[in-house]
């Protein structure tokens, strides 16, 4: 049995991931940043332990990756889903909105392959699932600093799959278009209306919608998919 390790995995599209792994068979970990009823409450639901730290600090990932393969063994897949917004348009954006998102979206999943990759080398095997975004391929107005981690880690997967391969490594990019998680449910609703009126398919993604393909990159009959982008957004970004 497979070991599966799901960062921000506790709500939204990575608490859907978890519970999606698990029920195909994975032992699955799920890692929280700050959130800890929130967390527990999950653990309490789906019986998926539950582990905090911050994917933008580089010890606090090694140190989790440790506590997670003392639980449960050596993590063989590894989803990057952790992620955060912090808006603005440029002209109004602060150094500190930029710097934290880099640091999250970019800087963590960084931090987290570099804690799990030595491993999948010595194994000769690894799944890793990036969580991009749909505004990482068509830019969004407001979310320069969101945009650009998004679009940097269709880059880095590219990179860590050319690195990987020859071991049994892929590393693929799943890119959501809007989905129905608690952080779109903050739009406001004029601005929703504005974002359906521009998706084809007429609604938002549902988190299992996304978790279904993260599923099916992290099976091991996925090993000659490597270096790819998957788009999930009901046709609103064709590339």
């Amino acid at each position: 049995m497979r070991v599966a390790l799901v960062t921000g995995g506790t709500s939204g599209i990575g608490a859907a991931t978890a519970e999606a792994l698990q029920a195909a068979g994975y032992r699955v970990a799920a890692s929280f940043a700050s959130r800890t009823e929130a967390a527990q409450a999950f653990h309490a639901r789906t019986g998926i332990p539950v582990f905090g730290w911050n994917v933008a600090d580089f010890a606090a990932c090694e140190t989790g990756v440790a506590r997670v393969e003392e639980a449960l063994g050596p993590v063989e897949v590894l989803v990057n889903n952790a992620g955060i917004t912090r808006d603005g348009m440029l002209h109004k954006m602060s150094a500190e909105q930029w710097r934290e998102v880099i640091d999250v979206n970019l800087g963590g999943c960084f931090n987290m392959c570099r804690a799990v990759i030595a491993g999948m080398r010595e194994r000769r095997f690894g799944r890793i699932v990036n969580m991009g975004s749909v505004n990482g391929q068509s830019g969004q107005m407001g979310q320069t600093n969101y945009a650009a981690t998004k679009a940097g880690l269709i880059g880095f997967t590219k990179s860590l799959a050319l690195e990987g391969a020859a071991r049994a490594i892929t590393v693929n990019l799943v890119a959501p278009g809007y989905t129905d998680t608690a952080m779109v449910e903050a739009v406001a609703p004029e601005v929703m209306a504005r974002i359906l009126s521009d998706i084809p398919a007429g609604r938002l993604a549902t988190p299992a919608e996304i978790a279904r393909a993260v599923v099916f990159l992290a099976a091991d009959e996925s090993g000659f998919i490597n270096g790819a982008t998957l788009s999930i957004n009901g046709g609103k970004y064709m590339a």
